[in-house]
C-alpha cells in the first residue's frame, strides 16, 4: 500500500512538472503565448494620416521603416517625431531603397537605386546616413533595419555584416515560423500582406501561436498609396482582434522584440 501511494505521488509530481514546463514553453514571449510585430514600409503619408491614429486608438505600437530620401520623411519630420514620442519605432529602410535591378522582373527599379550597381561602401554609407537622420528625428540609438526588396548582397558581399552592430536586428521578407532560440536576428522572418483579409491574418497568428513562434506582419499601403495594399477595414479588424487578445498576445515594436529575443538567446 505504501509503495502504491508513493507511486501515485511520484506520478502526480511528474504530471505537475510536465504541465509547468509546458505552460512556460507556451508563454515564452514576454509571458504570453505569441508575439506579433506590425511593420510598415516606405514612409507613406497614409501611415501618418491613418495607421498611427488607428494604432494609438488601440494603444498598440508599430514599426515604420523610413526611406531617408523620401519627401514624406523630409516634409513631415515633426509628424514622425510625434509618432516616435508615442512609442512607435522609426526603423532604417536605407536612404534610397536600393533593389537589385538585375533580377528578373525588376525592370521597375530606377538606375539610381539599382543595388547591383552599388559599391559596398555606398550601401553602408547610405545606411549610416539614414541612421543619423533618424537619430535627429527621434533621438534614439536603438532601432532595426529592413532590407529593401529583401535584397542582402552586392555581388558576393553580404553588406549588412558591415553595419549589423548598429542595429538590434534586421527584418527580411521570407515567411516562416521560427522558435525563439532559432531566430536569425540578421534575417528576421516576415509575412508580407497584400489584398489579405483579417481572417487570413488571424490564421497566420494562430499558426504562430500553435508553433510557439512569433509573426512579423509586413505592410505597405493601408487603404491605398501603394500597389501592395490591404484595406483600411481589414487592417482595423486586425487591430481589434489583437486588442481583444492582449492578455495572450504580445504586440510590440520590432526593436523591442529583437532585443527580447537576443536576451533570451544569450
Amino acid at each position: 500500500m505504501l509503495f502504491k501511494n508513493f507511486k501515485h505521488l511520484f506520478a502526480s509530481i511528474a504530471l505537475f512538472l510536465f504541465c509547468a514546463v509546458n505552460a512556460q514553453q507556451t508563454k515564452n514571449w514576454n509571458g504570453k503565448k505569441c508575439a506579433v510585430v506590425l511593420t510598415y514600409d516606405d514612409a507613406l503619408n497614409i501611415h501618418l494620416d491613418k495607421v498611427i491614429p488607428m494604432l494609438d486608438k488601440y494603444n498598440l505600437k508599430g514599426t515604420f521603416y523610413l526611406i531617408g530620401s523620401s519627401p514624406n520623411v523630409v516634409n513631415r519630420i515633426d509628424d514622425w517625431r510625434k509618432a516616435a514620442k508615442k512609442g512607435h519605432e522609426l526603423g532604417n529602410h536605407t536612404f534610397n531603397h536600393p533593389c537589385d535591378g538585375s533580377m528578373t522582373g525588376r525592370e521597375w527599379v530606377p538606375a539610381e537605386a539599382d543595388l547591383s550597381t552599388y559599391t559596398v561602401n555606398r550601401a553602408v554609407n547610405e545606411i549610416k546616413a539614414t541612421n543619423a537622420l533618424l537619430y535627429a528625428i527621434d533621438g534614439k540609438k536603438e532601432r532595426t533595419f529592413a532590407f529593401p526588396c529583401g535584397d542582402m548582397n552586392i555581388g558576393d558581399t553580404y553588406f549588412y555584416d558591415l553595419v549589423k552592430d548598429d542595429f538590434a536586428g534586421a527584418r527580411g521578407v521570407n515567411s516562416n515560423y521560427v522558435k525563439l532560440q532559432d531566430v536569425n536576428l540578421n534575417d528576421i522572418t516576415a509575412f508580407g500582406q497584400s489584398d489579405t483579409t483579417v481572417a487570413q491574418m488571424i490564421t497566420e497568428i494562430e499558426e504562430a501561436e500553435r508553433k510557439g513562434s512569433f509573426i512579423v506582419f509586413l505592410f505597405h499601403g493601408v487603404g491605398g498609396e501603394h500597389p501592395l495594399n490591404v484595406s483600411e477595414e481589414e487592417h482595423t479588424k486586425l487591430l481589434e482582434y489583437l486588442k481583444k487578445r492582449e492578455k495572450e498576445i504580445w504586440v510590440a515594436t520590432m526593436v523591442d522584440v529583437a532585443k527580447y529575443i537576443r536576451e533570451k538567446q544569450n
